[in-house]
């Protein structure tokens, strides 16, 4: 099994001068926690949903309203994204990107061909792998719940 049988293909990214704003509306919007920055269509990192909490003060210290949206509207994606994060070929095992999301405790992989962004692998997608093997192999009880 290949990464490129799991991947998503239809993947949002962001550019690296986007900003904050645009993330979090991505994520309140989305069920997205991770989002690739892309230059071109080169992927140049990562911004997940918690770099974006953690940037942004909290509206419940003293910072105004206007404050807090300033902070969102004019910071740069560049500046809270993980850059050159970990990424996988489409043709690497899916064993070896289950692999690689575990024990580095990421929860997406950006799949690159040839240098550029074409899809994303998700802890997401293995769950989805993982309920259809256990259907698959009968290892799921008739009256225990299937998702949908």
């Amino acid at each position: 099994m290949l990464v490129r049988e799991f991947m998503t293909t239809k993947v949002t990214s962001l550019e690296e001068t986007d900003t904050l704003l645009d993330a979090s509306m991505i994520f309140v919007r989305t069920t997205y926690r991770h989002i690739p920055v892309v230059r071109d269509k080169h992927l140049v990192g990562i911004v997940t949903e918690r770099d974006v909490k953690q940037f942004v003060p909290t509206l419940l210290t003293k910072v105004t309203p206007e404050e807090y949206n300033r902070a969102l509207e004019t910071t740069p994606i560049s500046r809270v994204m993980t850059r050159d994060p970990v990424t996988v070929e489409p043709d690497q095992s899916i064993f070896e990107a289950a692999t690689i999301l575990y024990k580095k405790r990421v929860g997406l992989l950006p799949v690159l061909q040839n240098g550029e962004l074409v899809g994303v692998i998700s802890t997401t997608d293995m769950l989805k792998l993982l309920v259809k093997l256990l259907n698959e192999k009968g290892l799921v009880s008739k009256d225990s719940s299937r998702p949908a």
